[in-house]
């Protein structure tokens, strides 16, 4: 078996040729379309045509998606999506099957089934990329709620007093856009010119705005996780997208974690917090196990 495994985010397509047997055949990224969803269709569609034969697609992807319809109710990152029956759309262009999850939700299922998950019934994994992707795993299953939108993170709200403002959801204040434009302002710089590699050269160079911009935007994510252990009260978190193997990152976060902790005067459960086991590779595998799954059905 021969399937196409698609990784879309906002900024770029990363693209696997995959087995059954979950080895990479080959691989590569391309640019994600910003125009138009007409753009990204072709896009697939010319990634699928250097690849061929192929048996299907499996597809990761932002927003909330309604994976049994293959519908994008809402496009997260890529806004064009909303609204859209991509499945439909894109299987004219590419005569196969297709199916279609949510990124971090393909990410928890990877994780659940072989990653940092393996061993515990309840589980959350955070993807920081663009925005912030959430999984919910329950009792060793990936839930994804009635409207599909279980576990969507990026819009938590952070300011009740105004939601028209650009802060005012999860996603755009501890998205890795965010913490670059943090150190851009506070250098003085251009935030176009300014990507995750060079703010963590930064940090591990111990400068001291990069290590005051990665102070403050990991303690906002300690809070959050503070707030989603207390809901769901799960085992652990799994944190996943580029700026997870950056073991600073992880750091950071478990350390505020833990002050809060030992400052809260409430006995409240507390929550391991570990890297993702397949980093930038989870929604790659998470998208192939859904699309095995669907054969099965």
């Amino acid at each position: 078996m021969r399937v196409l495994v698609l990784d879309i985010g906002g900024t770029f397509i990363k693209y696997a040729c995959m087995d059954e047997a979950m080895r990479f055949l080959e691989r590569g990224k391309i640019q994600t379309p910003q125009d138009s969803r007409e753009s990204l269709v072709e896009a697939l569609g010319q990634i699928y045509d250097s690849l061929l034969p192929l048996d299907g697609i499996a597809i990761a992807m932002p927003g909330i998606i309604d994976s049994e319809e293959g519908y994008c109710s809402m496009g997260g990152a890529l806004e064009y999506n909303t609204g859209f029956h991509l499945r439909r759309h894109l299987r004219r262009r590419c005569p196969v099957n297709i199916s279609m999850e949510n990124d971090a939700k393909c990410a928890a299922l990877a994780e659940a089934a072989a990653g940092s998950l393996r061993d515990v019934d309840d589980g959350f994994v955070l993807i920081f990329g663009t925005m912030i992707g959430g999984g919910y795993i329950k009792d060793r299953r990936l839930h994804r709620g009635r409207h599909f939108s279980a576990g969507e993170v990026s819009y938590l709200v952070t300011d009740r007093d105004s939601m028209a403002g650009y802060g005012t959801v999860w996603g755009n204040r501890c998205g890795t856009p965010h913490l670059c434009r943090m150190y851009a302002q506070q250098k003085g710089l251009d935030p176009t010119g300014v990507d995750g590699v060079q703010v963590f050269e930064a940090v591990n160079r111990q400068d001291t705005d990069a290590l005051d911009c990665l102070e403050r935007f990991t303690r906002e994510i300690a809070v959050q996780i503070f707030n989603l252990q207390t809901v769901l009260d799960v085992e652990r978190f799994a944190i996943g997208g580029g700026i997870s193997a950056q073991p600073v990152f992880i750091q950071s976060i478990r350390r505020h974690l833990q002050a809060m902790y030992r400052h809260c005067p409430y006995a409240v459960s507390q929550a391991e917090v570990v890297p993702c086991a397949f980093q930038n590779d989870a929604n790659l595998i998470g998208a192939l196990q859904c699309y095995l799954n669907a054969c099965k059905n």
